[in-house]
């Protein structure tokens, strides 16, 4: 599942290519009609903010409600979360008008060329440290809380990547890359082992993540995504831990999709992960290196697109409903990490990527992907051919990939944002 190494790789020069990204707005705040003025009234604004607040609090409190199931155990965990055990057919998923009545479906074929090379660690998350499971039957979901939904500013913005528009050039938007990419055929899934690091995230807006993208339509407003990795988003989650996450869209995040299982969508299958819950342990610099193993593939007999996590754990799948081009198949799988860069302070953010270090430092020091890997139409693992580099701004941060016996295709990435070539 997951792997401590201890060797080093020299890493290639890499090509870079222009690709894929979002740019990020904020939906408008809703705007709620003033109550009548007695004449004695102070300040209009003052008097409407209890009005506004308890109108605020109220869809709050109707979204927590909905969100956070009943729960048939509850275990805190030592970095504040609250992780309930709720029953299978309870969870989000089945909120979904396609889903109503149903339960989560047994597990699917797996991809033929698997093999598992490294001994299973009973702990990857922080939650399970405290030797607390949750029961055959349920499923652990991390609570919503009041103060997460107020982070985001609104309800509608809360776990979702609204108004964002998608485009192949990046140049400006806020968000930079650094990733390896392959396109231009028919892909069925895709499999990596990714090192786990805690980036400084300088402020509550910006995010820092390393993940797979499983990519189909074009890069207009069909776009369809499914994506899964670890992140430290202290907007999302209120802190700096790495944290394993998904998400979906089908119309390039304009109304669909969200992240984790805060909307209903992705069904979670294992009682052992909680999707939003910190991982542990992690990288660390001159260290031992903490990897993750990730898989996303489709189910060639039901066309769900299942998520393993670690070596053999099952997470959970999508439903082959939710999407539009990804019913069939994608046209191009990213590997690599993401930054959102605001300049709120004038400058290049000092938000890092990967372990905050170029790839030039290789093992022990920059994060890295290794053995990649794609699933074609018969169900097959394979090597990647015709791979592409991307890095947005190779100052700041970038990429460099390499190729061995026992690592397969890897690459480096990543970077400390802003430094004296990146102002």
């Amino acid at each position: 599942m997951a792997s401590f190494v201890s060797f080093n790789i020299s890493p290639m020069i890499p090509v870079l290519v222009a690709f894929l990204v979002v740019s990020s707005s904020l939906g408008p705040v809703l705007s709620l009609p003033a109550m009548p003025d007695s004449g004695n009234r102070p300040v209009a604004n003052q008097t409407l903010r209890p009005y506004k607040e308890d109108q605020k609090l109220g869809r709050i409190n109707d979204y927590l409600k909905k969100i956070n199931k009943p729960a048939a155990k509850t275990i805190q965990s030592p970095d504040g979360d609250f992780i309930d055990c709720v029953l299978s057919h309870l969870q989000p998923a089945f909120d979904h008008p396609e889903l109503k009545g149903q339960k989560p479906l047994d597990p699917p074929e797996r991809p033929k060329g698997l093999y598992f090379t490294e001994a299973a660690r009973e702990s990857l998350q922080l939650w399970t440290d405290s030797g607390e499971s949750c029961p055959e039957g349920t499923v652990p979901i991390r609570r919503t809380t009041e103060k997460d939904i107020l982070r985001a500013s609104s309800v509608r913005r809360y776990g979702r990547k609204l108004g964002r528009n998608v485009r192949r050039d990046s140049t400006g938007n806020g968000h930079e890359h650094a990733v390896l990419f392959v396109n231009g055929e028919q892909y069925y899934g895709a499999k990596a082992n990714l090192n786990v690091w805690a980036p400084r995230v300088t402020n509550e807006y910006e995010f820092s993540l390393s993940q797979i993208w499983v990519i189909s339509g074009s890069f207009g407003n069909d776009l369809n995504t499914i994506e899964a990795g670890w992140q430290v988003s202290p907007e999302l989650y209120g802190d700096n831990y790495p944290r394993f996450f998904t998400y979906w869209t089908t119309d390039a995040y304009r109304t669909t999709g969200c992240y984790n299982l805060l909307c209903s969508g992705f069904v979670q299958t294992n009682n052992r992960i909680a999707i939003g819950a910190a991982i542990s342990p992690r990288s660390s610099y001159n260290g031992r290196q903490f990897d993750i193993g990730l898989m996303v593939w489709k189910d060639p007999n039901h066309g769900h697109w299942w998520l393993e996590f670690g070596s053999g754990l099952l997470v959970g799948y999508w439903p082959a409903f939710l999407f539009s081009h990804l019913r069939n198949h994608a046209n191009m799988i990213q590997f690599g990490g993401e930054i959102v860069n605001t300049r709120s302070s004038g400058h290049h953010t000092s938000t890092q990527m990967g372990s905050g270090h170029f790839a030039e430092e290789g093992f022990g020091k920059a994060a890295y992907f290794r053995n990649l890997q794609t699933v074609d139409w018969d169900n097959n693992l394979l090597p990647l051919t015709n791979l592409r580099l991307l890095a947005d701004h190779s100052n700041c941060y970038d990429v460099r990939q390499g190729r061995n016996r026992v690592w397969g295709t890897y690459f480096y990435y990543g970077g400390p944002g802003k430094n004296v070539r990146c102002p």
